[in-house]
């Protein structure tokens, strides 16, 4: 063979395997997202809150709903907080605000929950009050997506910014949370924003940003006291990744210590001056102490919440019902309640991350999400993964650079354009094909009965009361055995609708239709908490006629000869 010949073989080769030329992603979609980053960001927001106002209008009230308005009309109202500390006010008065400057005012009952069912019926408008409730939390939201925007954009350009929002915005769980009137988003705005403000600060610790870090973990604190635990392991994390990856050394950490500890000051002066506000400046006697200080209902209520993470909370997981919690609890819940194609795209996201971990940048979103696993794992409340809500905001920022690094790969490798966009379409089918469901969302790992997994506010947390009506009036229902933990059943009869509403017996069969709560069964709640735990209720040996959202609806024949009372 003739060089001349073999030369032209392999020019020919080289011709064949390199690439034809800018594809879709570098020819048009990436110059897109960097040209208009703000304005799709923007899009996909609203395209967003538009999927959680139409979930949310089919969701009856959940069980944390009433005792959160309760307690924010008692502090826009009265400008005190007493009904109970446990909680800070802000994400509550968020919650309560449009119903307050729509004319609903306190009732003045002793019992919160009580005192929020008695709201929300106030006037005889149900839902339209439960929707302005939930209006009010949306700002959140869209400020969670404003942080997330701003943090991807500064650290990683405009691609991953864009893509970062669209991601979050993804999550059933964010939506689902995002469309309550409870303290979860909040808390996921208010920390996001106070890491993202620390960062600032960290780099440049100015007067200003000093201000900013004050105001905005202020912000957070304000929003629910799991901040406490969250931002300082937060900062520990991201204070090991600088010195992993910069290697300042005593030497160098010292001098930069001595440079902060000006600002540091005016920072944590400007946090308590906030905190206090958000207290009215609030002056006296923390409850069962003898100490008199500003806010004491901020004292009481960090008590509180101490008081109740050491005692624990009664929970269902995987079969077993502890007061104590599981160390796994929180890491298991994100693998089976978060979409298989967002943790792929997570995970191959911090595999880039660790192949530029040269770079702090890219540790710091890794920083974040084990500044609030790793506390949550420790805790005696397991109760939700809404309480690790906000790791979702780290997490789509290293999805996001997981999928960019996809698509940029699609120059090259025919096979990393195509996988990006099945992953897309995967989590966006599976979180459309749940609509309205997006509390209840679980993901292919679950199977078809993730009650065995979880419940509470997970699966069911009593938000199907409304659909649950709709099928009873199709069925022709003249009655109903259902249990609900706030809404007796005047309530139930006035709205959603019901018809005449009885307790479920647990160990009698009531004649005709029967809905039953998996949460209330797993927890053992109706009625049956201080038997062996052997006793069962008479549902576990009946298999229900269907299912209603999350809610088991049993249809027991008159005169059945099956009415036999079991487990005495």
């Amino acid at each position: 063979m003739s060089k001349k010949k073999t030369k032209q073989q392999a020019t020919t080769l080289a011709e064949m395997t390199a690439p034809a030329g800018p594809g879709f992603w570098e020819a048009t979609l990436a110059p897109l997202l960097e040209k208009r980053a703000l304005a799709i960001a923007i899009c996909l927001v609203v395209l967003a809150c538009a999927r959680i106002v139409a979930s949310s209008a089919e969701l009856s009230p959940t069980w944390d709903e009433p005792a959160h308005v309760a307690c924010g009309l008692e502090y826009l109202a009265k400008h005190v907080y007493r009904y109970e500390p446990q909680h800070p006010p802000l994400a509550r008065a968020m919650g309560a605000l449009l119903p307050y400057l729509s004319g609903v005012r306190p009732e003045g009952l002793p019992n919160f929950n009580t005192e929020g069912v008695a709201i929300i019926y106030q006037g005889g408008h149900p839902a339209q009050t439960l929707a302005l409730m939930r209006a009010g939390i949306l700002v959140f939201f869209v400020m969670a997506c404003a942080v997330i925007f701003l943090w991807a954009k500064r650290s990683f350009g405009n691609t991953v910014a864009v893509l970062a929002v669209a991601l979050f915005t993804l999550v059933p769980t964010v939506l689902a949370h995002a469309g309550l009137a409870t303290t979860d988003m909040g808390l996921t705005a208010g920390l996001t924003a106070a890491f993202f403000a620390l960062l600032l600060w960290a780099e440049t610790p100015t007067w200003k940003y000093s201000v900013l870090l004050g105001m905005a973990t202020a912000f957070a604190l304000l929003t629910k006291f799991t901040t406490l635990g969250y931002f300082p392991a937060a900062a520990i994390f991201a204070l090991l990744a600088y010195v992993i990856v910069e290697k300042p050394g005593a030497a160098g950490l010292m001098p930069a210590a001595r440079v902060r500890a000006l600002p540091f000051a005016l920072a944590v002066a400007t946090g308590a001056l906030t905190v206090w506000a958000g207290y009215f400046f609030s002056f006296g006697k923390v409850p069962e102490t003898n100490l008199t200080v500003p806010a004491p209902e901020l004292f009481d209520g960090i008590r509180f919440a101490m008081y109740h993470t050491s005692k624990g909370h009664a929970a269902y997981f995987m079969g077993e019902v502890r007061n104590t919690g599981w160390w796994y609890f929180f890491p298991v819940l994100l693998a089976v309640k978060t979409p298989l194609g967002w943790l792929a795209l997570a995970i191959f996201g911090l595999a880039v991350a660790w192949g530029r971990r040269v770079r702090l940048a890219y540790w710091l979103p890794v920083a974040f999400s084990l500044g609030v696993l790793v506390p949550a794992m420790f805790s005696h409340v397991n109760i939700g993964l809404r309480h690790i809500l906000p790791i979702f905001a780290s997490l789509a920022i290293l999805a996001a650079i997981g999928l960019a690094r996809l698509l940029e790969r699609g120059y090259t490798a025919k096979w990393a354009g195509p996988l990006a966009v099945a992953l897309l379409a995967w989590i966006a089918i599976s979180g459309i094909a749940h609509h309205p469901d997006y509390l209840s969302y679980f993901n292919e790992l679950a199977g078809d009965r993730p009650e065995r997994i979880v419940v509470d506010s997970d699966l069911d947390w009593g938000q199907n009361i409304v659909r649950l009506s709709r099928r009873l009036k199709e069925l022709n229902a003249t009655q109903v055995a259902f249990t609900d933990f706030n809404l007796r059943p005047k309530n139930l009869a006035f709205w959603p609708g019901l018809p005449p509403v009885q307790e479920i017996n647990p160990l009698r069969p009531t004649e005709g239709w029967s809905a039953v709560s998996p949460s209330i069964w797993m927890l053992r709640q109706y009625g049956l908490n201080y038997r062996d735990p052997r006793v069962q209720p008479w549902f576990a040996y009946y298999r229900p006629v269907e299912k209603v959202g999350t809610l088991w609806l049993y249809y027991i024949p008159p005169g059945s000869s099956q009415r036999n009372q079991l487990g005495q």
